[in-house]
């Protein structure tokens, strides 16, 4: 584990534990977790900074649904991790992601340890040095 990761690690436990309270506040107050339209609805109902910061949380969701969707099959870690992604940003995005940066980079680094491990002796890509 390389310092980015300890760093994305602790960012998303962070916010995990920064603002899931919040949440059990407006769960306890009737809220549903798992109905973004009443979740987003009701932060943007008062205005002002509440409505900016859901706007702007609800664009940011929504991206990264499509990102992490599109990415996972892209790098061939395949759609089912995109959606386990896309699960856990009902937790929270400011979790999720930094999450899924830790395993998409742990993904494409063993890709590499892979493609160095086969690729054949004195090719540019086996780590030889070339004379």
């Amino acid at each position: 584990m390389n310092v980015r990761h300890s760093f994305y690690l602790v960012a998303g436990t962070a916010a995990l534990l920064l603002t899931w309270p919040f949440a059990f506040d407006w769960m306890g107050d009737g809220g549903n977790i798992l109905n973004p339209v009443e979740f987003f609805g009701d932060g943007i109902e008062p205005g002002g900074t509440a409505a900016f910061l859901s706007v702007d949380m609800l664009i940011a969701w929504v991206v990264f649904i499509v990102w992490v969707l599109t990415d996972t099959v892209r790098i061939g870690m395949g759609r089912k991790w995109g959606v386990v992604f896309v699960l856990l940003s009902y937790i929270g995005v400011s979790m999720a992601f930094p999450f899924y940066l830790v395993v998409r980079e742990r993904f494409l680094a063993q890709g590499d340890v892979n493609r160095r491990e086969t690729a054949a002796p004195g090719s540019p890509t086996s780590g030889a040095v070339q004379s």
